[in-house]
């Protein structure tokens, strides 16, 4: 197993760990047999309110029923619409029904190991960076990385997409 330290020869996304919004250090290997969606967030972007509530309908729609995961990375990166510290996240998860992880980057040298994989498994148009909040990865039940959605689309909208993977 690759771990943290080399994305780039990691097989799925069940090589990497992340700390939840405790602290605690997870292995994403809990979520294997589940699909998951993974989702940069911001509480105070302007797309948090529409997102945050389909994400919640979405857990609710298929959380229990077909055992969809969501996996929400807060990021400060664009114009600053993550301020709040872990504890004010936490609060804030409250919110949501879905797994809340600490705060981390998506992009840079500093950029957390999964996210350097997921952008390497399926890559943005032009650049391969994330370019907004709300990116959305889809992965299937095998911990690969299946599709990306950038923030303009909104969760209700993968749907049909999700489906395909349950």
């Amino acid at each position: 197993m690759p771990g943290n330290d080399d994305y780039k020869s990691a097989k799925s996304i069940y090589d990497f760990t992340a700390k939840s919004i405790q602290g605690e250090e997870i292995s994403l290997s809990e979520y294997s047999g589940h699909v998951c969606l993974i989702v940069n967030v911001a509480s105070n972007c302007g797309l948090a309110e529409v997102n945050y509530k389909e994400l919640n309908e979405l857990y609710d729609q298929y959380g229990e029923s077909k055992g969809l995961r969501i996996l929400a990375f807060p990021c400060n990166q664009f114009l600053g619409k993550e301020p709040a510290n872990a504890e004010n996240i936490d609060n804030y998860k409250n919110k949501v029904k879905f797994d809340v992880f600490e705060k981390i980057e998506v992009n840079g040298e500093a950029g957390h190991p999964l996210w350097k994989y997921l952008k390497k498994e399926q890559g943005g148009t032009i650049v391969n960076t994330i370019k907004w909040n709300f990116t959305k990865f889809i992965v299937n039940k095998e911990g690969k990385v299946v599709e990306r959605h950038g923030p303009n689309v909104d969760p209700n909208q993968l749907v049909s997409h999700l489906e395909k993977y349950f």
